[in-house]
């Protein structure tokens, strides 16, 4: 059996009037997270991971913030994309453990939800995702509620 392990991160700023995307899940708050696509940050850590463990670049290189077609796509179609490429190459997916790192608003109401959604999405059991959620404690940019973080590691089998 091979494996390969991926890690991926990503941060978006938070602003008023965008949702709040996490894990394909919207989470009611005031501020959203911004970006080209719906700005999933967890969605787009665990496909940086994805893409990573096979060397296959980042999310930026299958969808660049500068192509039109991307603007307010659904990052859980894009993960789709992502697991499909892995699979064509061989690969499936061991598991993901990732956390969300956040302020506000208290996310592990929504954690299960996150969990279950990205298990249908990717086709696999939600005993196979990880999903932690911290603060940052109140310091730098995400302390000061001025974004939101991602990070995920992904075991992939061959």
């Amino acid at each position: 059996m091979n494996i390969r392990i991926g890690n991926g991160y990503d941060i978006h700023r938070l602003v008023v009037e965008r949702p709040l995307i996490l894990g394909g899940v919207e989470i009611p708050h005031e501020l959203g997270l911004l970006g080209h696509s719906d700005a999933d940050v967890l969605t787009h850590a665990i496909m940086d991971a994805m893409l990573g463990a096979l060397s296959l670049g980042d999310i930026g290189h299958y969808f660049p913030p500068t192509d039109p077609k991307w603007a307010g796509a659904d990052s859980l179609v894009l993960l789709t994309q992502v697991n499909q490429l892995v699979q064509t190459q061989g690969w499936r997916i061991g598991n993901i453990d990732s956390v969300i790192v956040a302020e506000r608003p208290k996310l592990k109401p929504h954690l299960k939800t996150m969990r279950d959604r990205l298990a249908t999405t990717l086709e696999l059991e939600p005993n196979q995702i990880g999903i932690k959620a911290t603060t940052n404690e109140k310091l730098g940019p995400v302390g000061r509620e001025e974004g939101i973080a991602a990070y995920a590691v992904t075991l992939l089998v061959g």
